[in-house]
């Protein structure tokens, strides 16, 4: 019998064409839920650093209606300590935070050491098509209900930038001259 998480690999498998990712555990701080883990591909697509996770989607949150979240981070960056940063939030915040589009979040410090940024907000992930992202059905045999798993993309940015989103909306961020896949820009805003 093919598992949950084997079904979310298998998707994974498709849409990098078969490329080996670097598989990183976060161990568990919730009672009953197993780890998170950070699925890395190097140069993926070309000169990214995109990073995945499994595992946020095993909690549940009120706001989580059409499926629960997963994350994908794509950086033009070689460090994989964004990958580490994105799993970390996954963990920590799995069950409190509903990860939706708009949504920020200060990670409290700067997220690598050669980047000022110090927050993420959620939109849709820069590397996937929408039929790739949205809709996974990871259900398997025996499941009760549906179980689908949709990929929300996570974005470093800069304080003034999650403020500014926090006050006017992602959509007004979002329309301002910036590279979302920078992480040593200046601020947009």
């Amino acid at each position: 019998m093919v598992s949950r998480a084997e079904r979310y690999l298998a998707h994974l498998d498709r849409l990098s064409g078969g490329r080996e990712p670097h598989f990183f555990p976060v161990e568990s701080t919730k009672q009953g839920l197993q780890g998170v883990t950070e699925i890395v591909y190097g140069d993926l697509p070309d000169g990214l650093l995109t990073a995945l996770t499994y595992g946020l989607s095993l909690a549940e949150h009120p706001d989580w209606q059409h499926g629960s979240p997963e994350l994908c981070l794509s950086v033009n960056s070689s460090n994989v300590v964004w990958a580490h940063a994105v799993g970390f939030l996954a963990e920590q915040l799995r069950g409190a935070c509903p990860f939706s589009y708009g949504s920020t979040i200060d990670f409290g410090e700067r997220i690598v050491r050669e980047s000022e940024m110090t927050a993420f907000c959620v939109f849709a992930p820069l590397a996937l098509g929408r039929d790739d992202y949205l809709g996974i059905d990871v259900g398997v045999s025996g499941h009760e209900g549906h179980d689908v798993i949709n990929i929300q993309g996570m974005y470093p940015i800069h304080e003034v930038e999650r403020q500014f989103i926090n006050e006017h909306g992602l959509e007004a961020f979002w329309k301002s001259d910036w590279d979302p896949t920078d992480v040593l820009r200046c601020p947009a805003i």
